[in-house]
């Protein structure tokens, strides 16, 4: 059966996986989180100046 051989081979690769540490997930989310922060924040500053600088052009 395809199935069947498909979830014995499926098993046997997740045994061969090394997975992270809590302790690399977790500074890994952090670095995820920092950076989404600082890429908000720069998205919002540029917001912010474009704005200012439309509405005097325009008004």
């Amino acid at each position: 059966m395809k199935i069947m051989d498909f979830i014995r081979e499926a098993k046997a690769e997740l045994k061969k996986v090394t997975w992270p540490s809590r302790k690399q997930v977790w500074y890994s989310t952090l670095v995820v989180i920092g950076i989404s922060l600082m890429v908000a924040a720069y998205l919002g500053v540029l917001d912010v100046v474009f704005t200012a600088v439309f509405s005097k052009v325009i008004g």
